[in-house]
């Protein structure tokens, strides 16, 4: 695996231990579809194809639709929960 790929994997390993507990929820696409947040997706894409790979771009778009498809109640005020934790979305880090 080059730099490059650990590299980020190390950046996403630090954000869900130290940075992904203080929001108190999860990203978009995992309040909206369930299953993996994009940080275990984009980590196992990694793994699996590299940084490079195309899936994680589509993958954030989906997590952006998904934010857009949230109730109102998700992603405003001042119980913020689902919303996405990477990508162009905004990150408020404040939960009830």
């Amino acid at each position: 695996m080059s730099l490059l790929n650990n590299s980020a994997l190390t950046g996403i390993t630090f954000y869900q231990r130290w940075l992904s507990p203080l929001k108190c929820f999860h990203c978009a696409h995992a309040a909206f579809y369930g299953g993996e947040s994009c940080s275990v997706a984009i980590a196992r894409i990694i793994g699996e194809q590299g940084l490079g790979s195309p899936v994680i771009t589509a993958r954030f778009a989906t997590c952006r639709q998904a934010y857009g498809h949230l109730p109102t109640q998700m992603t405003g005020g001042p119980h913020v929960r689902g919303v996405c934790c990477c990508g162009p979305l905004p990150i408020p880090f404040r939960c009830g």
